[in-house]
C-alpha cells in the first residue's frame, strides 16, 4: 500500500460516490469551502500496488481554544474489514496530525454505532470523544419508494399541512446563484432567534453554497405567497445522498407550510439525479422533549424516515497532556452545559 496526498478531484470523487454510505462530507468540493476560508486542509488517498485507490480522507484543521486538531467528519472511506488497510489509514492520520502539530485528530465515520465498529476503534488507539464532530443521530428517508408510498408513510398532520399548501397556491423557485444567499442568510437570523439556535455568518453560508454549487451540487429552494418567501433550503446533492443541509422559515411560513413543499420537490429533483437516500440529518430521541430541536425532530419523522445513528466521534491523541488538561475537561462541562 501507498499512502499519498490526493490533487485530483475526478479522482477523489470518482471514489468517494462509489461508496453507498458517503456523502458530501468527504466531498471535494467541501474542502475547496474550508481553504476558501483559509483553513489547512489534508485529503490523502491509499493506492494497492495496481495503483487504484481503496482509501481516503480528508480532515482540515481546526485552531480551537480547546485545542488544534484535525477534523475528519464523514470519514475514512474504505473497507473496514480490511484490518491491515484500517490501521495504516490511522497510523498515516497521526503523522499529518503532528505534522500539522494538533494536539488530537477527532474522526467520525460513516459507520454505524455497533459493538463491532467500537471495537475496531478501540483496537487502533483511538478513544471516544467527549464532544460530537457533525451530526450523529439521523433521519433518512429511502428514495427507492414512490413518492406515493412515501406520503403513504407520512404522519397525517404532514399530509394534512401538505394539502393546505397546495391550496395556498404556493410556488417553489430554485436558484444556483450564491448571491441568493443573502437573503437566506437574513431569514436565518430570524429563525435562530426564534428558535434558539446558532447563526452562521453570511460569508460563511455564501462560501460553502459558492463551493458546491459551481459543479451543480447545490441549490437553494424557495418557497413563496404572493411572491413572499416562506421558507428556504440549502440542499447539497452528492453521490448517493440529498442532505438537507440548512433551512429557514418565517413565522408566515410555519402557519402556511411553506417548509414541507420544499422537501418534497428536492425528493422529486433527487430522483432525477438517480440519488437514493435523503438525509434530513439531526434528530433527538422521541422521549427527549426538552431537547432544543424536539420540535425539529418531530417534523422530520413526520416524513416516516428511518433512524441512522452513526458511530460517534473518537480521538486519536497525540498529545496526552494539553489533550487532558485542557480539550477533555472543557468539551466535558460544555457537554453538561449545553445537554447534548
Amino acid at each position: 500500500m501507498k499512502i499519498e496526498n490526493c490533487e485530483n478531484a475526478i479522482e477523489w470523487d470518482g471514489f468517494v460516490t462509489n461508496h453507498e454510505e458517503a456523502n458530501f462530507l468527504q466531498s471535494w468540493d467541501f474542502y475547496e469551502f474550508h481553504k476558501s476560508r483559509g483553513e489547512e486542509i489534508v485529503r490523502r488517498i491509499v493506492r494497492d500496488k495496481n495503483g487504484d485507490i481503496i482509501g481516503a480522507y480528508a480532515g482540515e484543521v481546526e485552531h480551537a481554544k480547546r485545542g488544534r486538531h484535525m477534523a475528519i467528519a464523514g470519514g475514512p472511506i474504505l473497507d473496514w474489514s480490511n484490518h491491515q488497510l484500517v490501521k495504516a489509514v490511522f497510523e498515516d492520520m497521526k503523522e499529518q496530525g503532528k505534522k500539522l502539530n494538533c494536539v488530537f485528530v477527532r474522526v467520525r465515520p460513516q459507520c454505524e454505532r455497533n459493538e463491532k465498529n467500537f471495537s475496531i476503534f478501540r483496537e487502533n488507539g483511538l478513544k471516544k470523544a467527549p464532544m460530537y464532530l457533525s451530526v450523529e443521530y439521523a433521519g433518512v428517508l429511502n428514495l427507492n419508494e414512490t413518492e406515493e408510498e412515501i406520503l403513504a408513510g407520512m404522519r397525517q398532520r404532514l399530509r394534512r399541512a401538505l394539502r393546505k399548501a397546495a391550496k395556498n397556491d404556493i410556488k417553489v423557485e430554485k436558484s444556483t446563484n450564491p448571491k441568493d444567499i443573502k437573503t437566506f442568510y437574513k431569514i436565518q437570523l430570524e429563525t435562530a432567534k426564534r428558535h434558539d439556535f446558532y447563526a452562521f455568518s453570511e460569508d460563511f453560508l455564501e462560501k460553502q453554497f459558492k463551493a458546491f454549487a459551481k459543479n451543480d451540487e447545490a441549490v437553494l429552494y424557495t418557497a413563496k405567497k404572493d411572491g413572499e418567501i416562506l421558507a428556504q433550503n440549502f440542499m447539497i446533492f452528492y453521490g448517493n445522498e440529498a442532505s438537507y443541509h440548512y433551512g429557514v422559515s418565517s413565522e408566515l411560513g410555519t402557519k402556511l407550510s411553506g417548509a414541507p413543499v420544499l422537501h418534497m420537490e428536492a425528493m422529486r429533483d433527487a430522483r432525477k439525479r438517480g440519488i437514493k437516500r435523503y438525509n434530513f440529518w439531526g434528530i433527538v430521541g422521541e422521549n427527549e422533549t426538552k431537547h432544543r430541536f424536539y420540535g425539529v425532530s418531530v417534523f422530520k419523522r413526520g416524513f416516516g424516515v428511518s433512524e441512522l445513528k452513526y458511530l460517534p466521534a473518537h480521538d486519536l491523541i497525540l498529545k496526552p497532556f494539553p489533550y487532558y488538561l485542557k480539550t477533555w475537561l472543557i468539551e466535558t462541562l460544555r457537554r453538561k452545559i449545553r445537554h447534548v
